[in-house]
């Protein structure tokens, strides 16, 4: 999609050079030629994927109609153009004022400063046999442990079990003295339609939004099943920021050598998990019961790979299943690329 907009720039661009070179007024054969320049521009700017090409491309469509309307015999047909180009446009100011929302919930999250005194091996007493084990090799004892957390993910998703999947980048942030996360996607469907969301757990709420095109709603969902599915998510995920295991709002209790259960307690709401470990003392798996619309079906978080990211042994690779009666619905595949404790920025 980008490729063939990038196309038509260069091409819509190169025909307004034309309107230059023909027997026009001094001001309006450079008017012909400043168009040119900011189609040009615009393709340069979506080349180097900076989100202002929005800004650029408005000015140049409003330009070149108006030269369009002039010359509408000869040149009513790059009002075509134009209206992809429009349209481009809006989905790009769409998802830049999009992008800029969440971007100010990370950083909201990202302001919250607490204890990042080094783990403690006498810390670990408190906790059953199998969590103390994974915090051992995951190296975390004697790092500071995470306040606060940025990672960078790739995927691919699917809605239904049998439908196509779909390519997905994200990064995702987490406060961990106040439980939160904001996790961003970008998404490709049907290999051209961009689709953005963001799935979000704040002050004890969960809240779920996603769009095509930055535009239209696809989902706009929050509520008590919203509230406990992000609730899960973030206690599953604090695989990637093991420190947390130790924060006051979790509880742990011992089920054989290699699973205990989680209690996370927050914001007058309690959810439940059981974490799985394998012989070296790794997460080998995540599970819950988790709502499904409105009812409970068994979540369950498969891990097929480790590395050593800044230090700290975390789950790179893996899956997110439904455990359905009718069969198992895989609907993501999740590669983390990179997590930093502690960060000063968003990326």
């Amino acid at each position: 999609m980008r490729a063939l907009l990038l196309v038509l720039l260069l091409v819509h661009g190169a025909i307004h050079l034309i309107g230059f070179f023909r027997p026009h007024g001094r001001v309006e054969a450079w008017l012909w030629l400043a168009t040119t320049v900011l189609f040009l521009a615009t393709a340069v700017l979506l080349l180097a994927y900076q989100p202002a090409f929005w800004v650029v491309a408005a000015v140049a469509v409003v330009l070149s109609q108006v030269l369009i309307v002039q010359q509408w015999r000869e040149a009513w047909a790059g009002t075509l153009a134009n209206g992809v180009i429009a349209l481009a446009a809006l989905v790009g100011g769409a998802t830049a004022r999009f992008e800029q929302r969440v971007d100010d919930e990370a950083l909201q999250l990202l302001s919250h400063c607490a204890d990042r005194t080094p783990v403690r091996a006498s810390e670990l007493a408190l906790l059953p046999r199998p969590v103390a084990r994974w915090l051992e090799v995951s190296g975390v004892v004697g790092q500071p442990r995470a306040s606060t957390v940025r990672l960078r993910q790739r995927g691919e998703l699917r809605t239904e079990p049998d439908a196509a999947w779909m390519p997905a980048r994200a990064v995702q942030y987490f406060s961990v003295s106040e439980p939160g996360f904001v996790w961003k996607v970008d998404v490709t469907m049907m290999r051209v339609l961009p689709v953005i969301g963001r799935d979000k757990y704040a002050g004890g709420q969960g809240f779920m939004l996603i769009r095509a095109g930055a535009l239209i709603n696809v989902a706009n969902a929050r509520g008590p099943a919203i509230d406990q599915g992000a609730m899960l998510r973030y206690l599953g995920e604090i695989v990637w920021f093991p420190s947390a295991a130790l924060a006051p709002y979790l509880a742990w209790e011992s089920i054989d050598d290699s699973h205990a259960r989680a209690t996370m307690r927050h914001r007058g709401l309690a959810v439940s998990g059981v974490f799985a470990f394998d012989e070296r003392g790794r997460v080998a798996s995540f599970s819950a019961e988790r709502y499904l619309g409105d009812k409970l079906e068994k979540w369950f978080v498969p891990i097929s790979e480790w590395r050593v990211i800044r230090g700290v042994e975390v789950p790179v690779r893996g899956d997110v299943v439904w455990k359905l009666s009718t069969g198992d619905f895989n609907y993501y595949r999740w590669e983390i690329l990179d997590v930093e404790a502690n960060p000063t920025e968003i990326y």
